[in-house]
């Protein structure tokens, strides 16, 4: 079987991209992820929001102990304390890029870097330029404006994603990829436009933090830390809905927890499936049953393969497009009966 795909440009021996994650933090990690079959990796992302926190922590002891808002004696020297935001950067991003470089030594598929951040600064581009030069073969800048900020517009958190878009495209070569939220008003023809800026692919969809509450000790905590196969159908729509119509390679996340989904993201129009929270439960070695599912439907389908089916029952393609529209279960339970739920 010829599992082979093309993503950002690159060449994938599989469709299967290990996500960004805490499996993807380390070298040994990641040799692990490729030596079970991963078509490519997306390392961990740098995430701004825990170096500007790192950098808040660093001020609130440095006020305690100097009592100074501006300046602290370090090494008997008066110093600005905005140096050491700058330090503070500069730290995280050569742990970063050591664990890129470490990791392009250390195996043969594809390496993107991930940059997660939540509000526009020259940061971007400067991580992005970075990473370019540490030989990254891809990056993915993990977008998000949360909807709950109520001082921006919607047309103001909107515009953002185009200005970063095209400023970072034009200051580095390698192929960028945008991995997004499902939150907007109009969400087709947002992708559509995105998919215009020079990307190379969109990510459909990242997933956030959600909070639930200790009823007993009445205090908020995590909930849901991993996603469910319940939550492949918001992407396997719309990878289905924008396979024609996205003007870049499209990637599916979030849902896929076996072989069948990931069948399903490709009939869809996907050209990679990132995988994730299947990893964490099963470990590196459960690549090597998705791929082994994949092959075995392909074989008994008769596709030698992926671009025998990719792409066949996405919206474009489907002998009922309408499906893809519909927003009510009426018309599928009203043709139904002695329906139990």
């Amino acid at each position: 079987m010829n599992l082979s795909t093309t993503y950002m440009g690159l060449r994938l021996k599989n469709p299967i991209i290990a996500g960004s994650s805490g499996l993807t933090g380390s070298v040994a990690q990641v040799k692990s992820l490729a030596e079970n079959g991963a078509g490519a990796v997306v390392l961990k992302s740098i995430f701004e929001e825990e170096v500007m926190n790192e950098y808040a922590d660093f001020i609130k002891e440095a006020k305690a102990q100097y009592g100074d808002p501006q300046y602290f004696d370090y090494n008997a020297q008066r110093s600005p304390i905005e140096y050491y935001d700058y330090v503070i950067r500069e730290q995280n991003l050569k742990k970063y890029i050591d664990l890129l470089q470490g990791c392009k030594a250390a195996v043969d598929i594809p390496v993107m870097a991930s940059i997660n951040c939540f509000f526009y600064s020259l940061e971007w581009l400067s991580y992005a330029v970075n990473l370019e030069r540490a030989g990254a073969d891809g990056l993915e800048l993990n977008m998000f404006f949360p909807p709950s900020d109520f001082k921006h517009s919607r047309e103001e958190k909107e515009s953002l994603y185009f200005e970063i878009a095209e400023k970072v495209t034009k200051a580095v070569r390698i192929p960028v990829a945008l991995k997004i939220s499902p939150y907007f008003t109009d969400l087709g023809p947002m992708l559509q436009r995105l998919s215009q800026t020079g990307i190379k692919s969109l990510v459909l969809f990242n997933r956030f933090f959600s909070p639930d509450f200790d009823i007993d000790k009445l205090e908020v905590k995590p909930s849901f830390v991993f996603s469910s196969p319940g939550d492949l159908a918001l992407s396997l729509r719309w990878i289905a809905v924008m396979a024609n119509k996205a003007e870049c390679d499209l990637a599916a996340s979030t849902g896929v927890h076996d072989a069948a989904a990931v069948i399903k993201q490709l009939l869809a129009g996907a050209n990679a499936v990132q995988v994730v929270s299947c990893l964490y439960k099963n470990g590196p070695k459960y690549i090597q049953e998705l791929l082994a599912g994949l092959e075995r439907w392909m074989a008994g389908k008769k596709y030698r393969a992926l671009a025998d089916f990719k792409g066949k029952l996405s919206q474009a393609q489907s002998t009922d497009p309408a499906v893809y529209e519909r927003v009510q279960f009426m018309r599928y339970f009203g043709n139904k009966k002695n329906v139990t739920l």
